[in-house]
């Protein structure tokens, strides 16, 4: 139904990762690097406007800003999104600690709907094999 709205929320989610800020931003936005760790195709390039996929085409999305080995901002959806949904925003932050990164999310305008999933997803998807893919490099 046009003009339906639709309840959002925000996810927000912080993780330590073994591993330099410049190298955990590289895993993120590099589409050979993101599929490497999470076992699942990505297409795109870093760079401000393009598009890019991942998980197999489950994830799409648009580069919105890139500070690199900083920020990270992104228009996302999944396949899931509920029809009339529009993408949300995708926000990873970057900071050096203890030798490490303290990777910061905050991904708002997330469906209602989908908010336990990917609450759930970001750590068992995302954060749990980033973890496991810096422990073995």
């Amino acid at each position: 139904m046009p003009g339906r709205k639709i309840d959002t929320c925000t996810i927000r989610q912080r993780v330590t990762i073994a591993a330099p800020p410049a190298k955990v931003y590289e895993a993120l936005v590099n589409a050979k690097k993101h599929a490497a760790f999470t076992a699942a195709e990505a297409t795109g390039v870093a760079r401000v406007g393009a598009r890019f996929t991942a998980w197999d085409g489950y994830i799409s999305g648009k580069h919105l800003l890139l500070e690199r080995g900083r920020r990270i901002v992104q228009e996302w959806a999944t396949t899931q999104w509920p029809k009339g949904a529009i993408a949300s925003r995708l926000e990873i932050r970057l900071e050096p600690s203890g030798g490490g990164t303290a990777l910061t999310m905050i991904h708002s305008g997330v469906p209602a709907s989908r908010v336990a999933s990917l609450r759930d997803g970001w750590r068992q998807y995302y954060w749990q094999p980033l973890k496991a893919w810096f422990r073995v490099r």
